[in-house]
């Protein structure tokens, strides 16, 4: 059967397409939905900041008319002036159980990239570090977080055949909540606090929290990610947007602070009571009902706790700063009745980050994957 690939330029047609990647996994326990809103705003140029420094396109694929697959592919041209490269991204991708389907949507991307004179293409990433990043490789029986991508087990072997190779891998955790904090996060947290002069801040006022820290967060973030895999220091205007979208709607007492004697946030901790069942009842749309699931989720008793984004000042890492956030979320999580926290991907290289998992009962249950390929 011919397959059509068509470009999506229109806002009728981008709704298609991210509708498609709910509908692709109707009927699967582990898949959760984004919400739809949050995808037509990743793609609107006029309020999306990536935009500034980032172009991209978008492909569906059809049968007979019927929607079977699609893809995005992007150029991050900070990324590409940061590390020296020519180098597309593709993300965004789904597609049925078809090598045709797959080999028509990527062929499209690795063409449009090589007409805009790139000489490498990778992915599945999003624009940047804060989007979704990496097909799943295992813990397809896992249920999914909202920060990261499901796929079926099917997709690598795609990537495989169409001559993708490794790029980089993350890994996941469940991290399970202790009864009590380990003596040594103890010891190791009234240590830290004493030399360094540090204090521990547990915001009350999501206001207080957005003007007097937000700005302070996010450039703790871009020197804390500085060196990780892909990653660009997201611009100002970027910053702005994430602060205006994200941190009002933050559970406070999931988030802690770690400010120097100069009340300047060296460390912190965004922890976010898992939405992964609530989306799922969603089922992408926050209206009629949506919301209503969202909230529950939000402010009730939440047996998993999804660690979102967790950073610290180069200048105070390996001090026992993680060690010290730890010790005050962790009596915070047993209050609220959580089991186990989901570390969300971690680079499988980076020991740092699980070395802090050292004295906690712990289960890596899934693995995710960018690849990569060179334009010929």
């Amino acid at each position: 059967m011919a397959i059509e690939i068509k470009e999506i330029t229109n806002k009728k047609e981008l709704k298609e397409f991210v509708q498609f990647g709910i509908d692709h996994y109707k009927g699967n326990p582990y898949f959760v939905p984004p919400l739809i809103m949050d995808e037509m705003g990743t793609f609107n140029k006029e309020k999306n900041p990536v935009y500034d420094f980032c172009e991209s396109v978008l492909f569906m694929a059809y049968i007979d008319n019927k929607p079977v697959g699609r893809i995005a592919g992007m150029i991050n041209h900070r990324s590409n002036e940061k590390f020296n490269e020519k180098k597309a991204r593709f993300g965004w991708i789904e597609f049925i159980d078809d090598i045709n389907v797959s080999t028509a949507l990527i062929s499209k991307v690795e063409q449009w990239a090589k007409d805009k004179g790139q000489k490498e293409i990778n992915g599945p990433l999003g624009f940047t570090d804060l989007d979704y990043e990496g097909c799943l490789v295992e813990g397809f029986d896992q249920l999914g977080t909202a920060s990261s991508i499901y796929n079926y087990s099917y997709y690598p072997e795609h990537f495989e055949k169409l001559g993708y190779k490794k790029d980089a891998d993350w890994v996941e955790f469940k991290i399970y909540i202790p009864e009590s904090i380990p003596d040594k996060h103890i010891r190791i947290g009234e240590i830290v606090k004493k030399k360094l002069q540090l204090t521990v801040y547990k915001p009350t006022s999501s206001k207080e929290l957005v003007s007097k820290y937000g700005q302070q967060i996010f450039e703790v973030l871009n020197l804390a990610y500085a060196n990780l895999y892909g990653f660009c220091e997201l611009t100002q205007k970027q910053i702005d947007y994430y602060i205006k979208m994200y941190l009002p709607m933050l559970r406070l007492d999931c988030i802690r602070l770690i400010l120097d004697k100069d009340d300047k946030v060296v460390g912190f901790g965004i922890t976010v009571p898992s939405l992964a069942k609530a989306q799922q009842k969603a089922k992408g749309r926050l209206f009629p009902f949506g919301f209503i699931h969202i909230l529950k989720a939000l402010k009730g008793k939440n047996k998993v706790v999804d660690l979102y984004l967790i950073g610290v000042n180069p200048e105070y890492q390996s001090k026992g700063v993680n060690a010290l956030l730890f010790t005050e979320l962790i009596p915070q999580y047993i209050e609220n009745g959580v089991e186990y926290a989901e570390s969300n991907p971690e680079l499988e290289e980076n020991g740092k980050v699980q070395g802090q998992w050292d004295y906690f009962k712990r289960e890596q249950h899934k693995r995710r994957r960018a690849y990569k390929k060179e334009l010929i």
